[in-house]
Parts: structure tokens; sequence; C-alpha cells
């Protein structure tokens, strides 16, 4: 009972905006890019290794271009998470993640609005799978869980109870959400969230 208490991280829900960034283009429109109703949900691995962290995850985010040429907008949403560990043991770090079905409005992703109400859709993102040669010591993973191809002024994507996991970290594990837009210009623009603890 007590080693499962060690791998259950409290979940926090953050309702409403939890960060945004701006930033003026080339073109001089403004590129802003929010996270709203961030959740993880850290729970108890299911293969019972001692070396795995598995949680669950759920939000939005949204993007708004102002200023000239704003309804031509093209570019790229994208959503995924900074791992931090303390120590890795052996030399690799594994990491997969996997997104359910979504819905989406019209079966239009590719503009707004990104409605999530009416047309059951296939897996859309397909899951993310990394391996990385770390050695013995901390370290840190950028890895973006899953993107799309977006236009227009708006948008917006949310994701429920996607799942994800970390497999051969020592210690525990921090996840910075990120949120990053990217014109078809190549202007970026990333907000980060707070980091989740995943004991």
């Amino acid at each position: 009972m007590v080693a499962a208490m060690l791998w259950v991280s409290m979940p926090t829900s953050h309702a409403g905006l939890d960060n945004e960034l701006s930033l003026v283009d080339g073109k001089g429109r403004t590129l802003t890019i929010q996270q709203w109703d961030t959740f993880l949900n850290g729970v108890f691995p299911l293969d019972r290794n001692r070396l795995t962290r598995e949680w669950f995850h759920s939000g939005r985010a949204k993007y708004i271009v102002d200023g000239p040429e704003a309804e031509e907008f093209e570019g790229t949403l994208e959503l995924g998470y900074q791992i931090g560990f303390p120590w890795s043991l052996g030399v690799k770090i594994n990491f997969s993640y996997t997104t359910p079905n979504i819905q989406i409005d019209d079966g239009d992703i590719t503009g707004p609005p990104f409605g999530l109400d009416s047309v059951i859709t296939p897996n859309l993102f397909p899951g993310v799978s990394i391996s990385a040669d770390l050695g013995n010591g901390p370290g840190i993973q950028e890895v973006a869980t899953f993107s799309v191809d977006v236009a227009g002024p708006t948008g917006e994507v949310a994701v429920s109870n996607a799942h994800g996991t970390v497999t051969g970290a020592a210690g525990g594990v921090l996840l910075r959400p990120f949120a990053r837009l990217i014109s078809s210009t190549g202007d970026s623009v990333t907000t980060y969230g707070e980091p989740w603890n995943m004991n």
C-alpha cells in the first residue's frame, strides 16, 4: 500500500486560462498562443515497474492572429511536454504517448471553429514513441505529442484523457506542458505551463 502511494500524483485541476504568450511576426501580425484547462493525473503504472510513470492528460490550446492578413494565416499548432528526470538507469529513457478519438465539427480541422461536438473520427493524432540514449544522469527531453495544420485568424484543439508513460527513469519525473504556434513562414511562439510532478 505504501509503494502504491509513492507512484500516485495528486491531480490538480487548472480551470480556465493557464498561460499565454504573444509575438509579432515578420508580416506585422500578432500571434497569440494559449493553454486552457490543463489537467494531468498521475496514476499507478499498470506494469508495476518502479521506473515507469503513467498519467492522463486533458486540456486545450487556442491561437489568435491579429493584424494585416490575419484571415490568410496558415501554420501548425503543436501540443507537447518538456520531460525532466533526475536520473536514468542504464542508457535509455523511453517515452510513449497515445491520444483517444476526438470529435470535430464538419470534419474540418484546418479552419475555425474547431468544435468538438458532432463527428466522431478515427485516431487523427497517432501515438508518439521515442527512445533516447542519456547515460546515467539527469536529463530533459522535449516531445511534441501531436501537431495539426491550422488556418484562419483563430482556432482551438482539445484533448481529453490522453495517455502517456515514461519508462526507465529513476526518481520523480516532471512534465512541463507546452503549446506552440508555428506560421507557414517560420515564425514561432510557445507558451509553457507549470511543471507537474509525477512521483
